[in-house]
C-alpha cells in the first residue's frame, strides 16, 4: 500500500491547494477543475468546519493557507461581525448560502486556530478578535442546558428546537473543545463555565444509556451516528480508553459498518446524486472521511490492526482522488475529490505513521 499512500499524500496536497482560493476562501470541492465529475453536485461552497479540518491537514503538509482563511472568516463571512457565529455554508465571496445555524462550525474554527498556534501562542494575538468574538458568540446563545436558537446537525439533516431543549451530541462536543481552545489562547472564566455546562449535559444524557447517540432533550434521537466519534477525537470530551468511548465505537461498528465501510447514521438515505428531484432514494454510500476518522479513534483505543483495516479499505477502493462517498453501484456519482476526505486522509496518515 505504501506507493499508493505516498501518491495520495501528494494528490491531497494538490486538492487542498486547489480548494484554497485567492481571496482566502477554502471550498469543499473545486468544481471548476477538469478532474471534477460533471454528474456530481456542485460543492463550490465554504463550510467553515470542513475548511477547519483542511487547515489542520495543511499544518501537517506545511501548506500555508491559514492566515488567508482566518482573514476571510473575519472580513467576508456574512453575519459574523454581528453575531460571532458561523452558519452552515457560504459562497466564496462570503455571502451565506444557508441560513441554518450549525454550532459545530464555530467550535471547529476555534479548534483549528488553536492547533495552528499551539507552538507559538503569541502569534495568535493578531486573531484575538476572531477568537474571542467567536467564543463569545457561542456563549451568548447558550442557556444552562441548551442553545437559545434553532440548530442544525452536522449532516444538515435535522433541526433542534429551543422549547424541546434538544442538543446534538457532535455539536456540543465541537463547542466544548472550541471554547476550551479559546480559553487556552485568551483565558476567560465564561468560556470555561459554558464548556463545563455543555459537558455536564452531554455526559449526563450519554450516561443514561452508557453510549453516545445522535441527539437528546425532551425528545431523544437514539440513532447511532458516526459523528459521535468526534466526541472522542478530535474534541477529546471523553477518554478514548473509557467504557463510554468503547461502547459507542462498538455500536457504530455493529450498526453502521459493512465490511470495514463506515456509513453516517442509521437509516441514512442521502445519496449525493444530482437528480434527487426524481425521488429515487438509493441510500447513502460509505464515507471515506468516516473510515479515516474511525482509524484514528481505533488507534487511540489500542486497536491498531483494525485501524489499518479501515484505513486500507479506502486506499484500496479509490483511484486517484478520494470522494465524499463510495457507492456499490454504477449509477450514483459522488463529489470527487472532496477536500474534507483528503484532509482526513492526511490526519489518519499522520496518526498511523505514514506521514
Amino acid at each position: 500500500m505504501k506507493p499508493r499512500i505516498d501518491k495520495l499524500i501528494e494528490t491531497s496536497r494538490e486538492v487542498i491547494q486547489d480548494c484554497c482560493l485567492e481571496n482566502g476562501a477554502i471550498v469543499a470541492a473545486d468544481s471548476t477543475k477538469k478532474y471534477y465529475p460533471k454528474e456530481a453536485k456542485n460543492y463550490f461552497y465554504v463550510w467553515p468546519r470542513d475548511a477547519s479540518f483542511t487547515c489542520i491537514a495543511a499544518d501537517i503538509l506545511e501548506v500555508r493557507v491559514h492566515e488567508e482563511f482566518f482573514g476571510w472568516l473575519m472580513n467576508r463571512a456574512e453575519g459574523w461581525r454581528e453575531t460571532g457565529l458561523f452558519y452552515g455554508r457560504y459562497h466564496p465571496n462570503g455571502l451565506k448560502a444557508s441560513d441554518r445555524f450549525q454550532p459545530d462550525q464555530t467550535g471547529t474554527v476555534l479548534s483549528a486556530i488553536s492547533h495552528h498556534f499551539k507552538d507559538n501562542r503569541k502569534e495568535a494575538g493578531k486573531y484575538r478578535e476572531l477568537i474571542t468574538h467567536s467564543a463569545d458568540g457561542i456563549c451568548n446563545i447558550w442557556e444552562d442546558d441548551h442553545f437559545t436558537i434553532i440548530t442544525n446537525d452536522l449532516w444538515e439533516e435535522r433541526l433542534t428546537f429551543v422549547d424541546l431543549k434538544e442538543n446534538f451530541t457532535y455539536s456540543l462536543a465541537a463547542c466544548i473543545r472550541g471554547l476550551l481552545s479559546a480559553n487556552e489562547l485568551f483565558p476567560s472564566g465564561r468560556y470555561v463555565e459554558t464548556a463545563g455546562e455543555m459537558r455536564d449535559v452531554l455526559l449526563e444524557n450519554a450516561g443514561r444509556r452508557k453510549y453516545l447517540f445522535r441527539s437528546f432533550g425532551r425528545l431523544d434521537d437514539e440513532r447511532i451516528d458516526a459523528g459521535a466519534l468526534g466526541v472522542i477525537w478530535p474534541f477529546k470530551v471523553i477518554e478514548s480508553e473509557g467504557s463510554l468511548a468503547e461502547n459507542t465505537v462498538k455500536l457504530i461498528e455493529e450498526k453502521l459498518v459493512d465490511d470495514y465501510r463506515v456509513h453516517r447514521y442509521e437509516y441514512d438515505e442521502y445519496d449525493g446524486w444530482m437528480y434527487q428531484t426524481l425521488e429515487r432514494r438509493k441510500g447513502g454510500g460509505f464515507w471515506p472521511l468516516l473510515n479515516f476518522w474511525m482509524s484514528i479513534v481505533l488507534n487511540r483505543i489500542g486497536r491498531k490492526e483494525d485501524a489499518l483495516r479501515y484505513y486500507n479499505r479506502v486506499i484500496s477502493s479509490v483511484d486517484g482522488y478520494i470522494p465524499e462517498q463510495i457507492f456499490n453501484n454504477k449509477i450514483q456519482r459522488s463529489v470527487s475529490p472532496l477536500c474534507w476526505s483528503h484532509s482526513m486522509f492526511v490526519l489518519a496518515s499522520r496518526e498511523l505513521g505514514f506521514l
